[in-house]
């Protein structure tokens, strides 16, 4: 039996009760069969990216983790937030260390998708877009789709899925498309 696909998920807020936490529960609902996600919750433990720190005498063990886990996982999704039509801070730390050393990193040809969610109307568009960004510089395989969730706080049913079904939708075809590439890649090498 073949192994299941790992997707590495990362909430770019920190915030207990997080939409984007929620908008990466409900991905894990909508992956297809043999898929599964884990969210990473070490974000807010990883030091402020600092070179002087990124040796392999003097790397943060919170940051070995970091690495190790991208490393061991088949892709990647992200769902951040927008702080001031940006990147909150604390995920673009965590890409910053993920991006090194370059151009061997982790990251390097990850297939990784971008979804964002935000209590105003856009959806945190301005953040995916930067994250996407950020990812092909350090090397990502990163798939050109986005999602934007607004108005996240009724966004989401009781059952943790997405309330709006065209939205709903597109989460499925965005993780079904992160998947297959997934799956593409493993196959090409063998």
């Amino acid at each position: 039996m073949p192994a299941a696909i790992r997707i590495l998920g990362f909430s770019g807020s920190l915030r207990s009760g997080s939409h984007n936490t929620a908008l990466l529960r409900a991905a894990a609902k909508s992956l297809p069969s043999g898929a599964e996600l884990e969210v990473y919750d070490g974000l807010r433990d990883l030091p402020a990216y600092d070179a002087d720190l990124d040796t392999p005498e003097t790397e943060p063990e919170t940051v070995a983790q970091l690495r190790r886990a991208i490393a061991e996982a088949d892709g990647v999704l992200i769902s951040t937030p927008e702080f001031n039509g940006s990147i909150p801070g604390a995920l673009k730390n965590a890409l910053d260390w993920a991006s090194r050393p370059f151009p061997d990193n982790a990251m390097r040809g990850k297939p990784t998708a971008v979804v964002g969610a935000s209590t105003g109307l856009f959806g945190a568009v301005w953040a995916q877009a930067e994250t996407r960004k950020v990812l092909g510089i350090i090397g990502a395989d990163v798939l050109d789709g986005e999602l934007p969730v607004g108005q996240a706080s009724g966004a989401f049913g009781d059952d943790g899925h997405l309330a709006d079904p065209d939205l709903r939708d597109a989460l499925d075809e965005l993780v079904g498309v992160l998947a297959a590439r997934v799956g593409a890649r493993d196959s090409q090498a063998v």
